[in-house]
């Protein structure tokens, strides 16, 4: 079985190795068993359930919440010749009927629908009508009553285990903590299902939190890194989308707004833009996103503090679903506290719902207030260690400094009680400040005795002291009294003195070098750039063509492969990554005659290609590192090495460092016994999947030279 999901891979979706535990999981559920899949996004979750719907009999059924994710899924899954429907409410009644007797012929493969059209009594008895080969329940933490998606509808789907005890099913989504896996494996009778957890970490996103300054001026600083990218920036409120859509318009940005409280037609329409056209940014609140496949989202910025680092995490995760570089960008103030915990002391809900949400709104402020990595910390939270800093997030590329503000939080803490524990940050402010204000004469605060005692700090710093005392829980905003600042328990050792504090020092943050962008023109050198932007004019020709998102043509990732590899035939087109069959089919001569046109400025031939692979081999590089380097894939990498070898212009030694007990196993398994060598998928299986296919082609390569000799 595993052998037949590899071929499925390669010949259907155009990748030679599967990432993670996508093997693990596909065995799993092709040979009838249960699953419960947590993957971040972009890690491949959806081949999780389309190579097992391909390879096992029947009708593979996705429950999908959003109608746009399952008419994307759909025509992607149409480009690569899969036979692949949605049944959902715009349809018509002939255009069902069709889907229906598709299913009734068998020649249907996957169908999506949502959930509640599913549990539909006549749905679900004409399902039983016909061979199924698997339920999957895609965005599973919409099951979780106390998860920022709940959908009551996904609660009906516990009845399938009941209802087809032979058909496997796998659940799946990109972030749920322990309460809502445990939650999952309840409401979906999948107790006995194997679970598979994939780390959460998205390597290729660069974090950065800053506190509010101008946030707009802000938000224009980190834009102008991202010029040409498509983008998506989060806001609370309806009312603050329209304004900062419309203020980026005014800048020059393609932004388009997008809430619940647009019509159905315009949201449809925004977002069909934002799938389909380059570079648009989408201002949204969360309403939007979670039907968003669009691979090259280059940046998520968020101008207001999200409820919980599950909802940070899943927000920012929509950026580089491709795996290229990607930034999660936020600003966020005290403001956003005071407005997050007035929404949830005001929600529906008892208190043990309510002290939930505080708690994860408490992890989301520590995560903005951290400082130590921010990878490390936002990881930890869902039960995943790493173990050095990631060297790709703000603290850990700019630093954080620290100072001893614990005479200066007595102040704070002092005015906040001598005045009366009723007003805001702008009048503690003042007070410490010594500002003769007109509120400050009325109130007769010119006679505290803190009145004019924190002349040391700015009002900037002071600010940043009230914010980072709130989010420490060491002052609460008193949403009865219109945001006044009060004292919490836990500050009355710091007054006693009896312990130090240490905050955070208030710095100016700067945007990052150009060096750092991360915007997908960067990857293009700029003897790329005309052979690059053809490649795209393309991409977009064949889109509109077929009336899919570019996307669904290519990633970008994959013509940044052919970009470097060059290929010059169509054999050489099927080796780079992502390109399977149907589309060397349709779309292979078309992108060989842009690559193959002289009048485009040269990029790396795949002869320059082997020669700078054969250097950089020489002078020690890892295979990983060379792959950095030249913006290819490992794969390609180790092909190339793999060639070189069998030239005779590397060794195995300068190709590759192994251990010499595994290197020793690795030979014995390709000569135990007799005749030629066996292939690479053969002495995968004898090792147990445990190395690398690229290794395995590089030893065999070195042994034919020596049995060659």
């Amino acid at each position: 079985m595993r052998q037949a999901a590899r071929a499925v891979l390669k010949e259907v979706f155009g990748y030679d190795a599967f990432r993670g535990q996508q093997a693990e999981i596909i065995a799993q559920v092709s040979e009838g068993g249960d699953a419960l899949v947590l993957m971040p996004t972009g890690g491949g979750k959806s081949l999780c359930y389309q190579i097992p719907g391909l390879l096992r009999d029947g009708l593979c059924v996705v429950v999908s919440p959003l109608i746009a994710l399952m008419e994307d899924q759909v025509a992607t899954l149409d480009e690569l010749g899969v036979a692949a429907a949605a049944l959902n409410s715009l349809q018509s009644a002939d255009e069902q009927r069709e889907i229906a007797q598709r299913i009734r012929d068998g020649s249907l493969k996957m169908l999506y629908l949502a959930p509640e059209r599913l549990v539909q009594p006549r749905m679900l008895a004409f399902l039983e009508t016909v061979p199924l080969a698997l339920f999957a329940i895609d965005e599973a933490h919409c099951v979780s009553q106390w998860g920022h998606d709940f959908r009551p509808e996904y609660l009906q789907l516990g009845q399938l285990a009941e209802l087809f005890p032979q058909v496997p099913r796998i659940a799946l989504t990109a972030t749920a903590d322990q309460r809502t896996q445990e939650e999952i494996r309840q409401r979906l009778h999948l107790q006995q299902a194997a679970q598979f957890v994939s780390s959460f970490d998205r390597p290729n996103i660069f974090y950065r939190i800053a506190t509010k300054d101008q946030p707009r001026k802000q938000l224009l600083g980190f834009l102008a890194e991202h010029k040409g990218d498509a983008g998506i920036v989060y806001c609370l409120s309806r009312k603050k989308v329209e304004e900062v859509a419309a203020f980026l318009a005014e800048q020059g940005y393609p932004a388009l707004p997008y809430h619940a409280g647009l019509s159905n037609e315009l949201r449809s329409y925004h977002q069909k833009r934002f799938l389909n056209e380059e570079g648009l940014i989408m201002v949204a609140t969360i309403a939007f996103g979670m039907g968003i496949d669009k691979p090259n989202v280059r940046f998520v910025a968020h101008l207001d503090l999200p409820k919980s680092l599950e909802a940070y995490y899943q927000e920012t995760g929509r950026a580089g679903r491709d795996g290229l570089p990607s930034d999660a960008w936020m600003a966020y103030g005290l403001q956003d506290m005071v407005f997050l915990k007035q929404m949830l002391q005001n929600s529906e809900g008892d208190e043990r719902h309510k002290r939930i949400e505080r708690h994860k709104l408490d992890a989301m402020l520590a995560l903005c207030e951290e400082t130590r990595c921010r990878r490390q910390a936002l990881l930890e939270y869902f039960g995943e260690t790493l173990p050095e800093p990631c060297g790709h997030c703000d603290i850990c590329t700019d630093g954080v400094e620290t100072w001893d503000a614990t005479e200066a939080a007595r102040l704070a803490l002092s005015s906040i009680y001598r005045s009366g524990q009723r007003y805001g940050v702008g009048h503690q402010v003042d007070i410490l400040l010594g500002k003769q204000t007109d509120k400050v004469a009325s109130l007769g605060h010119q006679h505290l005795s803190v009145f004019g005692q924190g002349k040391q700090l700015s009002e900037h710093e002071w600010r940043g002291v009230f914010r980072q005392l709130v989010a420490r829980g060491l002052a609460d905003v008193d949403l009865d009294a219109y945001g006044g600042l009060r004292l919490s328990d836990t500050c009355r050792p710091l007054l006693r003195g009896e312990t130090q504090l240490q905050l955070r020092r208030e710095v100016k943050q700067s945007t990052r070098s150009g060096s750092k962008g991360s915007a997908a023109r960067d990857l293009v050198r700029p003897e790329e750039r005309s052979q690059w932007e053809a490649l795209r004019a393309l991409r977009k020709q064949l889109a509109e063509e077929h009336a899919v998102p570019p996307y669904v043509i290519f990633p970008d990732s994959t013509l940044l492969e052919m970009l470097r590899m060059r290929p010059q035939t169509l054999r050489d087109m099927a080796q780079v990554s992502g390109v399977g069959a149907r589309k060397l089919d349709r779309y292979g001569e078309a992108f060989l005659a842009v690559l193959q046109d002289e009048n485009q400025a040269p990029a790396m031939r795949t002869e320059d290609v082997r020669h700078e692979l054969a250097c950089l081999a020489r002078a020690g590089m890892t295979p990983a590192q060379m792959a950095e380097q030249l913006k290819l894939s490992e794969k390609s990498v180790y092909g190339y090495l793999a060639e070189l070898i069998s030239a005779g212009q590397l060794s195995l030694e300068q190709a590759i460092d192994l251990p010499e007990s595994l290197l020793g196993e690795i030979q014995d398994a390709f000569l135990d016994g007799d005749g030629d060598l066996p292939g690479v998928s053969q002495v995968r299986e004898m090792l147990g999947g445990r190395v690398n296919d690229g290794v395995l082609h590089c030893v065999r390569s070195a042994l034919a030279m020596e049995l060659l000799d």
